[in-house]
This record gives C-alpha cells, sequence and structure tokens, in this order.
C-alpha cells in the first residue's frame, strides 16, 4: 500500500484496549486520557488501571509494570473486558507480564526500541520473542516509539531523556488515529495541564501528533476502526471513578441534611483519592484533617459527630484493624459516624495496590463486646454515590457507625454516570435535640441522653452548647435513659440488646433484594460489592445459550434485607461469587441454613465474566 492511499473504517461493537509499560511510562494517564476521549464520543465504557504493588521496582521488572485495561463499546457493558483485543507494550517486562491473558488472534502494538539485549534479561526472556516465533499466534506490529519520540522533540527544547517521557504520548495518539478518537481533548489538556509556553506541553505534543500521524501515514494498518456512541438516558453525564463517587455522595449527603462535613483521614492507598477530592471542596464547607495515624483520624471524626458535624473516616483493610476500638466507642456512644473501607489485598499490607473482598467478616465482627453496625457495599463506581447517601441516612437516622465497603477495583475503575437531579434526593434529618426531653419530680426540666425514639430506637443527638442538654459522654457502660455510668449486670444486657435491636430493625426500611429471575431457573448467582458485574456479565452469557439462571445482589450486607431468606429458598442452588475465601457464604449459611456454593478468587484481580459464567454452567449441570 502507498503511504497516503485512502483506507476504510471499519466499525466494532466494543474493543477491549490495555495499555502496559514500566510504572514511569505514563500508563495510568495514557489509558485515563483515552477513556476521557472515548467517553466525549458517548462509548459506554469501564476501566481497570492495575497499578504495580511495588512503589519503586527496578524499571524494566516485571514487578514495576503498570497497565490500564479500558472497554468501550457502542452497548451496555459491565466490566474492564476478560481480554484484552489490543496490548499496547512499551517494553519487554510489559509484554511478559500480560501476555498470560492476551488471546490467540489479538493485537500486539510493541515498542521495538525497548526491546534490546537488556532490557529483555531484566524481563526474564532467554530469546526475543519478537524473533523467535513464540509470538506467531498475534498480530505483531513493532513501531520505534522511544526513537521517533526523541525525533520529533528535538525543537522543542528538551533534553532526549526527558523527551523519551514523552512516548506515551506518542503511543496515545497512535491508538487515538487507530480507534478514530478525536484528538482536541487531548492537546486542551495538555496545554491546560503544563502551560501553553512550557517545553513539557511542547513536548508532548509533538508526540502525540506524531503517533496519530504515524498511524495515518504508515504503511502498517490496512484501516482503522470506530466505535459508535452507546444509547443512552437523556441527561448530562460525567466520567467518574468510584472514590471520586463516594467523595461527592458524601458531600450531597452532607447538603441533604444541613450538615457540615468533617473528613478525619490517614492517607492509604487506595483510599486516598477520597481525602484529595474532598480536601478541593472547602468551597462547600468541608473539612478535611489529615491526621498523624489512623486512629487519631477516626478519633477526630468521631469527635466532629459529638459536635454535630457529618464525622467521616476513610482507610482500608490495616486501617479498619486499627479503627477498630474508635468505633465500638461509637457503638457505645451512638453517634453517627461513616467509616469508608477501600478493601486491598491482604493481610497486614498485603498487596496495597491490588483489590479483594475479604474485609467483610472484619465488617460484621471485627471490634470486642457486642458491636454490629450497618455495612453498605457499592457495586459499580458510579453506585458509590447512591452508597455513599445511604450510609449517611442510616448513620444520621439511627445514630450508629456506618461501614461503607468500596475496594481498589471500584476505587480506580471509570464509567459513565448521568449527575443526578439533587432535588430528588430523600431528605436526611438530623432530628438535633433542641430542649430538655424531661421533667423532674420536682418540675425541673433534664435531659436524658438514652430515652429512644419509639420507631428507630435511635437516641436524641444533643450537640454541645446548647443550655439544658448538658449530658456524659465515654466508653464506660451507660444506664439506660439516664446516661449515667453503669456497671450493672441487667443494664448492660439491656443496653447490648437494645443497640442489637436498633441495628437489626433497620432492615424494616431496606428494600427488598430485587431478583433477576427467570421460569425454571435452579440457580441463584448471588453477589455483593463490585462483583455486580462480572456476575451480571456471566449470568448474560449463560442466558444466551438457552440456559435458565437467576441473579440478586446485596447493597446492604448488615442487616439483610427482609426477604432475603424467602428469595434464597426459592432455589434449590445457591452460587455465592466472591474477591475472597467465602465469606458471604458463610454468613448466609449460617443465617439461612442454605447450602451456598461459594466460588473464590484472591489474586488481587477482580472476576472475568468467563469464570463467573463457566461456574453457573457447572452447577447447573452443563457443559462450560
Amino acid at each position: 500500500m502507498a503511504t497516503g492511499t485512502k483506507r476504510d473504517t471499519e466499525r466494532l461493537e466494543r474493543v477491549v484496549i490495555r495499555f502496559a509499560g514500566d510504572s514511569g511510562d505514563g500508563m495510568q494517564l495514557t489509558g485515563d486520557r483515552f477513556t476521557t476521549s472515548s467517553a466525549l464520543l458517548g462509548n459506554d465504557l469501564s476501566t481497570f488501571p492495575d497499578f504495580p504493588a511495588e512503589i519503586r521496582a527496578p524499571a524494566g521488572t516485571l514487578a514495576g509494570v503498570s497497565a490500564f485495561q479500558v472497554h468501550i463499546a457502542d452497548r451496555d457493558i459491565l466490566t474492564p473486558g476478560d481480554a484484552p483485543n489490543v496490548l499496547v507494550a512499551m517494553n519487554p517486562a510489559a509484554l511478559r507480564a500480560n501476555i498470560g491473558i492476551v488471546p490467540a488472534g489479538a493485537t500486539l502494538i510493541v515498542n521495538i526500541d525497548a526491546f534490546d539485549d537488556r532490557s529483555l534479561a531484566k524481563a526474564g526472556y532467554a530469546s526475543n520473542p519478537l524473533t523467535d516465533n513464540s509470538l506467531s499466534a498475534y498480530t505483531v506490529y513493532e513501531i520505534p516509539m522511544t526513537s521517533i519520540t526523541q525525533e520529533v522533540c528535538k525543537e522543542a527544547g528538551v533534553k532526549p531523556r526527558d523527551a523519551e517521557r514523552s512516548k506515551n504520548f506518542f503511543a496515545l495518539g497512535l491508538i487515538s488515529w487507530l480507534y478514530t478518537r478525536p484528538i482536541e481533548p487531548t492537546l486542551e489538556w495538555i496545554t491546560a495541564r503544563f502551560g501553553s509556553d512550557n517545553p513539557v506541553a511542547e513536548a508532548n505534543t509533538r508526540a502525540f501528533r506524531a503517533g496519530y500521524h504515524f498511524g495515518e501515514t504508515a504503511e502498517l494498518f490496512t484501516s482503522n476502526y470506530e466505535v459508535r456512541a452507546a444509547p443512552f438516558e437523556p441527561g448530562e453525564y460525567t466520567q467518574i471513578t468510584g472514590n471520586q463517587a463516594l467523595a461527592w455522595g458524601l458531600l450531597a449527603a452532607a447538603r441533604v441534611a444541613g450538615l457540615s462535613l468533617f473528613l478525619g483521614s490517614y492517607p492509604i492507598t487506595p483510599a486516598s483519592d477520597i481525602l484529595h477530592e474532598l480536601s478541593r471542596r472547602k468551597d462547600f464547607g468541608v473539612r478535611t484533617f489529615q491526621a498523624e495515624d489512623e486512629i487519631a483520624g477516626v478519633g477526630s471524626a468521631l469527635g466532629a459527630a459529638f459536635g454535630g458535624s457529618l464525622g467521616v473516616t476513610t482507610t482500608s483493610g490495616p486501617g479498619l484493624d486499627l479503627k477498630s476500638e474508635t468505633i465500638g466507642l461509637a457503638v457505645n456512644l451512638e453517634l453517627p459516624l461513616i467509616v469508608v473501607d477501600v478493601q486491598r489485598g491482604g493481610p497486614s499490607t498485603g498487596l496495597p495496590t491490588k483489590a479483594e473482598q475479604a474485609d467483610l467478616l472484619h465488617a460484621m465482627y471485627g471490634r470486642h463486646g457486642e458491636a454490629p453496625v450497618p455495612i453498605v457495599a457499592p457495586r459499580t463506581p458510579a453506585h458509590c454515590f447512591e452508597a455513599a447517601i445511604e450510609a449517611v441516612r442510616l448513620a444520621v437516622t439511627y445514630r450508629t457507625p456506618v461501614i461503607v465497603l468500596s475496594d481498589g477495583y471500584l476505587a480506580n475503575g471509570a464509567e459513565p454516570w448521568r449527575l443526578p437531579d439533587l432535588s430528588t434526593i430523600a431528605p436526611i434529618d438530623p432530628a438535633f435535640a433542641s430542649e430538655p426531653n424531661h421533667v423532674d419530680e420536682d418540675g425541673t426540666p433534664t435531659f436524658l441522653p438514652y430515652v429512644r425514639d419509639p420507631e428507630t430506637l435511635a437516641r436524641p443527638w444533643a450537640p454541645p452548647g446548647v443550655p439544658g442538654l448538658e449530658h456524659r459522654i465515654g466508653g464506660l457502660e451507660k444506664a439506660d435513659v439516664t446516661g449515667n455510668v453503669s456497671y450493672d449486670p441487667a443494664n448492660h444486657e439491656a443496653m447490648v440488646h437494645w443497640r442489637a435491636n436498633k441495628i437489626a430493625g433497620i432492615a424494616k426500611v431496606l428494600p427488598d433484594v430485587e431478583v433477576d429471575h427467570e421460569d425454571g431457573a435452579e440457580v441463584l448467582v448471588l453477589g455483593w460489592g463490585s462483583t455486580y458485574g462480572a456476575i451480571t456479565a456471566g449470568v448474560r452469557r449463560v442466558r444466551a445459550r438457552g440456559l435458565k439462571v437467576a441473579q440478586a445482589h446485596l447493597d446492604f450486607v448488615n442487616p439483610f434485607p427482609l426477604n432475603l431468606g424467602e428469595v434464597l429458598a426459592r432455589y434449590p442452588k445457591v452460587l455465592v461469587p466472591e474477591v475472597n475465601l467465602g465469606q458471604l457464604s458463610k454468613l448466609v449459611r449460617a443465617e439461612y441454613l442454605v447450602d451456598a456454593h461459594s466460588l473464590s478468587k484472591v489474586q488481587g484481580v477482580p472476576f472475568r465474566a468467563a469464570e463467573i459464567e463457566d461456574a453457573i454452567v457447572k452447577l447447573i449441570g452443563g457443559t462450560t
């Protein structure tokens, strides 16, 4: 084909692209910019940023590989894709770390400049995979990304080593051409990020344009591709991650409740972005406190709750360990407190940048004494917004700490989100105590801090400074009604029952579990949290085979919705996929005496739809 020959654009329904390189190669930025361009085109999308577990792994090694997978489509999709159709590998380590998930027939685009003997050896290759025929099952494009980038950046006034850092924009430009993404949003972003006169901006712009024009003029590609816009409900949309959605949901709930929002937190992966996002919202009256440790973070949040604010603390698994005593104090004090646990691989430091759902039993029972708390589990990045609002509603209404169980997969993943009409959010009434609620025998008005609402069993919320509402607070057991310190055994048992019944009573206001049922289905797939996308995609695949299966998903894990037992009893077989060793399975077996089949995965990565599909088919009795 001669350079400049017109090529046809082929239409695709969907494509999964994975960018992979060294942790310093800017793969997260590359994937994020491609995602943004796709969102502006109106594609449905789902992303999976895959960070290296080591912060400073040696360059060019497998431990240092960073990847970003994005799935774009002209229809509704639920996951970042089981496997990439295209892998962009910036060096040998990126190729070797990811080739195992790339199916035969897929496209590999490699930076040929990085495949020198030293880099091959660091990646563990005994021979060059580009020449030893080991990649014969793939369509391979070898492109000198580094050298072209350095050449086009000579006139930008940056050093060759600094110019090399722009090669990720070359890759972005090339993929933008290959999948007909608009270039203006990326060029505008470069200018906004680095400034119009900055040499770095000039280098990135030149590299991006060079990649785009390389795809357009080189003889390598016979066509490029188009993924058209997906049908969406009318409205205004934005791209959102789970951590952003949680932050915005907390902010929206505080505004609806008329409360000032206070966040006391210690930075920890993968929850820190919530702290970062809320710290930018001082114009909404948000106060953020970066504490010296996890205990100080939750203590400050509980203090803010005592003072009449919406107290929030964010963390991951190791921090939840450290916050447990103060959460128990909040249970005893019966004050509203939001604890966001963005779960990651454990135990201990574990896999800091990888996802897991293994904190469920910790959230249920990880406190001494009888200290039940509600647990809310968002199912998608966008759903984190609604989950945050519902967590605040429960905390404020029932005067209790609430744990929100997100995870690293939701936190960093992105999807389109339709901006809600905030006027449709149901009211959240703090119902602060404003005057004494009792008259003594001598006629003196007094305030009794543990007089309970007959419907919710919640005690009054009485911030300090209101005349006549003085009362004691502390970790020692309180006397029922009066709030005086009490060591009476019968009183302690009564207070334990009050607190337990209060949490159990929340089930009365929770929505019923909705079942996506098919007549004749004998298998129910029950999920919670971030498994929603993979489960739903797997169920769709099973149904496409003509097999019958039902699906239900829990957004509220404690207490369980009232109809869950009845739902489980309808099906002879229940499959529970979890990114842990079967924690929800244990809970439903104990509560409802059902033979729940656990499907476990603890590899630091989410389920693939195919894994769910295979497990369902096996349980039905079919052939995978």
